[in-house]
């Protein structure tokens, strides 16, 4: 018995160990500018994230500054190439209790090795007066 929670105990450690001398630091970095019908699109906020299969990890957030422009950059240690994507929550041309929500997939040549980027994704402006595939609201984030 004593054996057998020894094996429980130890392994969670083990694992984790594990885990950080195969897996290795990975950065992402995005930007862009966000407009509503042709004006800068202030305080939007922006969410980087780490697409996990089962939870999403949050890497960083921001919200645009007064011309639109925003930037969030994280860093994910992982045994995979990360799987990056942005949120972005608004309102623009929308009145609803709930902010509207659309997501842009960072490709994995914008990934860099190492605890930071070695470039940018520049997602370039963004009219969110648009329909974007897979819009929809949301009420918590």
């Amino acid at each position: 018995m004593l054996r057998i929670l020894s094996i429980c105990l130890v392994f969670p450690a083990l694992s984790s160990a594990l885990f950080d001398v195969i897996g290795s630091d990975q950065s992402v970095t995005v930007t862009g500018k966000l407009i509503c019908n042709g004006q800068p699109a202030n305080n939007v906020l922006v969410k980087l994230y780490e697409d996990g299969t089962i939870e999403d990890s949050k890497l960083d957030s921001t919200r645009t500054s007064t011309d639109g422009t925003f930037k969030v950059s994280g860093t994910y240690t992982n045994i995979l190439t990360i799987d990056p994507k942005i949120n972005i929550y608004h309102t623009c041309n929308y009145n609803g209790l709930c902010t509207k929500k659309f997501t842009i997939n960072v490709p994995s040549y914008a990934v860099a090795q190492g605890s930071s980027a070695t470039q940018n994704y520049d997602i370039g402006t963004l009219n969110l007066a648009n329909q974007y595939s897979g819009e929809t609201t949301d009420c918590i984030h």
